[in-house]
């Protein structure tokens, strides 16, 4: 007891393990700063959100030998500020609020800084996932590319309305209304034509399930001069709008060929024209190729992991999985994981928690596209969806397929079906759990003997 009182006479105290560190109060036109100086001295400083006054603060804090800075992820004024600090060879940490507490105190940006200056200062905080320059300006175009062809789904909507308006019914016969036969039509209206015949005339009405005079019927309609002219302005739209995805996917590709890697004499490979017709909404340049020439493995052969949903993953993990230690760390981080509550040795329930990862995003819709999918996967989606619900099965199958994209990007190997757990395996399992349960109370199962007669 003696010994004991002895050892706890030294008092506890928190080490500072990151000594030129500081911290930003982010905000749309004021930022407040904590930081400390080449002695150790705590200083208080403010910036504006101007781009000059942001450069003088990196300026100002590689002066005083700070080498990181923590700050908060406060909408999107944090990126301008990240951009400026990262050019400056400073290490941003960048915080989510959720992770810390703020001082017991009035909450002002004063003490905002200050105490995430001292947190930042004892090793306290951690950083969120930032990927680097390259991935984010993909990133970038991806989403500008994303806006546009929701706009182009929106003009669409709108042409299918105005065709109602004109009593028109095709769009109910055709049912790709972005084909070749349904644009010829449209086009040929916008022009003026409103003889059902003619019309028809300049497609190829074999082609189409509907009859010949079940389409004349539905090309009969009020040919007004307004409706004419605001089908002229919704076609302009809708070509416009396409025209700018492609223009993105030139800056998409650009940004491929920098991130493919190089062989030993400096070179990279080259990537071959994309084959073959291109669908609506599909890109017209060789994303399979590019993908696994970047990831080193071919990662479209998941089931629902098309070339476009590995786009938008890669755009925000990049292709270093090292980040995440484990398969379990990368999909609590996409927020995949179950949360339980527990207390008192029970669970309570689960956690629910929202963000806003396209990643995220990303597997849920893969995962939702496996209800029409007839392999392991589909039959895992198709089973939980029957015993917990879809929301339920969605999730559990988008972890399913994040934990199979970690570790092929993470180790190269190549998608290996016999992994997942087949039929087979799941009714071996199933009879192995009730032959327990029948042990437990004093039974023993037999196999049915099936008699001929």
């Amino acid at each position: 007891m003696a010994k004991l009182q002895k050892q706890t006479k030294t008092p506890m105290s928190l080490a500072v393990i990151n000594h030129h560190t500081a911290a930003i109060d982010v905000g749309s036109m004021l930022m407040m700063v904590s930081y400390s100086d080449a002695q150790g001295n705590q200083c208080l400083t403010q910036a504006d959100g101007f781009t000059q006054g942001i450069q003088q603060l990196a300026k100002t804090l590689k002066q005083a030998s700070v080498t990181d800075v923590a700050m908060e992820a406060t909408g999107v004024y944090w990126m301008a500020l990240y951009e400026v600090l990262e050019d400056h060879g400073l290490s941003v940490t960048l915080v989510n609020p959720r992770h810390f507490k703020n001082v017991h105190a009035q909450k002002t940006d004063v003490l905002d800084c200050q105490w995430l200056h001292q947190l930042h200062a004892h090793g306290l905080l951690k950083a969120s996932h930032i990927a680097p320059e390259l991935y984010r300006e993909l990133k970038n175009y991806l989403h500008e590319r994303n806006i546009l062809q929701q706009q182009k789904s929106d003009t669409l909507n709108r042409i299918h309305r105005l065709l109602t308006l004109m009593n028109i019914k095709v769009q109910h016969l055709i049912s790709d209304i972005e084909g070749v036969a349904a644009m010829k039509l449209l086009h040929s209206i916008a022009n003026g034509v409103k003889d059902p015949a003619i019309l028809l005339s300049q497609i190829d009405v074999h082609r189409l399930k509907a009859g010949k005079e079940e389409l004349l019927l539905s090309l009969q309609g009020t040919y007004k001069d307004q409706f004419i002219i605001i089908l002229q302005r919704l076609l302009k739209a809708y070509d416009f709008y396409k025209q700018e995805m492609k223009a993105y996917e030139l800056f998409i590709e650009e940004v491929l060929k920098k991130m493919l890697p190089e062989d030993e004499h400096g070179n990279k490979p080259e990537v071959n024209k994309k084959k073959g017709l291109v669908r609506k909404n599909q890109y017209s340049i060789n994303l399979k190729e590019y993908l696994k020439n970047i990831l080193g493995t071919d990662t479209t052969q998941i089931d629902g992991m098309e070339e476009i949903t590995v786009l938008e993953v890669v755009s925000v993990t990049g292709a270093d999985m090292s980040k995440w230690p484990t398969s379990d760390h990368f999909v609590s981080w996409l927020n995949l994981s179950p949360r339980p509550k527990k207390s008192g040795g029970k669970i309570l329930g689960h956690q629910k928690r929202f963000n806003h990862n396209r990643a995220t995003q990303a597997f849920r819709l893969a995962a939702q596209t496996m209800w029409r999918n007839n392999g392991s996967l589909g039959r895992l989606y198709k089973r939980l969806a029957a015993q917990k619900g879809a929301k339920k099965a969605i999730k559990a199958v988008a972890r399913k397929l994040a934990v199979i994209f970690y570790q092929m990007v993470k180790n190269k190997t190549q998608y290996d079906k016999t992994r997942l757990v087949t039929e087979q395996k799941y009714h071996e399992r199933k009879i192995a759990g009730l032959k327990k349960i029948a042990a437990l109370y004093g039974f023993v199962l037999q196999p049915k003997i099936v008699t001929s007669l």
